[in-house]
């Protein structure tokens, strides 16, 4: 059966307060970026240690986020959203007193333990939004993404340079609180939909295998791809998501049933967000080091951590302008139409990097495209996920489906960065990457994002509508309580 449809009046204000959630959530994983060169010193230190500070973020957020979908099934997405803004806050606070790397790298665990707040927002987007407003409000709220970490870059360059670091915990650590008073008084209960009971051997097996695979695709490059530490562990990878996957098969109650995934939309989507990952995060590690490398390299254009921020600023905004142009594609044809013209837009705006790399303007109007196609395809994926499982899985799904995004970036930091780090030479004493590097990078990037077009394409879909697909019902909003 259908959903019940909420009341018109019930999508007011909620899509704003999730949207604050995403953003927040946004800021805070490109909060350290500015400060990653200053941060051996400041927490006494090495810079290989410290990069842990990015790390510890990035394994938490791919470990929690599932195990946050599953919760948001079984007791409430509104409840799982509340209880996510506490890890958020108290990162934050633990950041902002640190001193030294063990409380930063602890704090910087608890924020990414809070990254499920997104796609727990975009699957409460299904029990409470009208389903005439969903394509739309699902594209808005994927959008915020954008955003955040569009804000992040300018803004903690700026605090960096003009005021304690600890200032931008603080400041993160006020938002957090904002969002969690705003859940509570804004978004509506629902009664949950799942039954039954939490895979805890499940969620483990998942949170082993994903450090693994992680601590492997980010650490190769530093710790060498042919060294016995890596190797062992994308070995133990396989043997552990080999060993969880028997597992959750086997069990009445999986944590991620791997039935609904093995769908054809679902399966395909997935591979699809993977692959638009990559491409994505690509842009994110070149245009930065285009702009702030030393015009004495030929290539590089000499801006300031502050001034690249501000170039790029405007591709984060552009996802949010593109995100009501992929709701109307979507509900005129469907989500999967507007998921391969993403792939294909991202590979364009990678093309046209390539020609105007010499030029600040350039890179700015590359980076619009690029996350203009970004826009279009993360606003699509909840809607073809949504579209194919129950209600009752709706939370999990999408955090599934939020997880195989962050699979594909970190993969994509991985080629990215051996490619960069093979076509290199020497400026002063330091390593940099070739221009012909960052053109590969470039093109890399282009490739992926066409393959990505390539798999939506496949991915066999009817309708536009994510809301009316399946058979549970979904529970009737209630009052948020007091």
């Amino acid at each position: 059966m259908d959903r019940a449809a909420p009341a018109p009046q019930a999508g007011r204000g909620i899509v704003g307060v999730l949207a604050l959630a995403g953003i927040t959530a946004a800021i805070t994983q490109t909060l350290v970026v500015p400060l990653i060169g200053d941060l051996p010193q400041l927490l006494h230190t090495s810079a290989d240690n410290a990069s842990w500070i990015i790390t510890a973020t990035l394994l938490a957020g791919a470990v929690t986020t599932p195990v946050a979908g599953r919760l948001g099934d079984l007791y409430g997405k509104r409840r799982m959203l509340l209880i996510s803004a506490i890890p958020l806050i108290a990162g934050s606070v633990v950041c902002a007193l640190s001193g030294s790397l063990l409380p930063m790298i602890i704090g910087r665990l608890l924020q990414g333990m809070g990254m499920g707040i997104v796609p727990l927002g975009i699957s409460a987007l299904r029990d409470v939004i009208p389903t005439e407003r969903l394509g739309s409000s699902i594209a808005l709220l994927s959008a915020s993404m954008g955003i955040g970490g569009a804000l992040g870059l300018p803004v903690s360059a700026a605090v960096a340079q003009h005021a304690s670091w600890r200032v931008l915990f603080w400041g993160t650590t006020a938002l957090a609180v904002a969002v969690a008073v705003a859940l509570y008084f804004v978004v509506p209960k629902t009664v949950p939909a799942a039954k039954g009971r939490f895979d805890p051997l499940g969620a483990v097996g998942l949170g082993i295998g994903l450090v693994c695979l992680l601590l492997a695709a980010s650490k190769g490059a530093a710790w060498g791809w042919g060294s016995a530490t890596i190797i062992g562990l994308f070995v133990a990878t396989v043997v552990v998501l080999g060993v969880w996957g028997w597992w959750e098969l086997r069990s009445s109650d999986p944590l991620v049933d791997l039935r609904v995934t093995a769908r054809p939309q679902v399966l395909l989507t997935n591979a699809a967000s993977l692959t638009t990952g990559f491409g994505m995060y690509a842009a994110s590690l070149i245009l930065p080091q285009l702009l702030q490398l030393p015009t004495a390299t030929g290539y590089g254009l000499g801006q300031t951590m502050l001034a690249m921020g501000l170039w790029m600023l405007p591709g984060g905004f552009m996802m949010m302008a593109v995100s009501p142009l992929g709701a109307r594609l979507s509900a005129a044809t469907t989500p999967k139409v507007t998921l391969a013209v993403g792939g294909v837009v991202i590979a364009l705006g990678y093309a046209v990097s390539t020609l105007l790399m010499g030029s600040t303007w350039g890179l700015m109007i590359s980076a619009c495209v690029i996350n203009g196609g970004v826009g279009l395809a993360y606003g699509s994926m909840p809607a073809l996920i949504m579209g194919a499982v129950p209600l009752s899985e709706t939370a999990s799904a999408n955090s599934f489906n939020t997880l195989m995004r962050s699979i594909g970036t970190s993969v994509s930091a991985a080629v990215v960065g051996a490619v960069l780090a093979q076509m290199s030479t020497s400026l002063g004493g330091h390593t940099i990457p070739t221009e012909s590097g960052f053109r590969t990078g470039l093109w890399i990037g282009a490739g992926v994002a066409l393959l990505a077009a390539i798999i939506a394409s496949t991915i066999p879909v009817r309708r536009a509508v994510p809301a009316a697909a399946h058979q549970d019902q979904a529970p009737e909003p209630v009052p948020a309580g007091r």
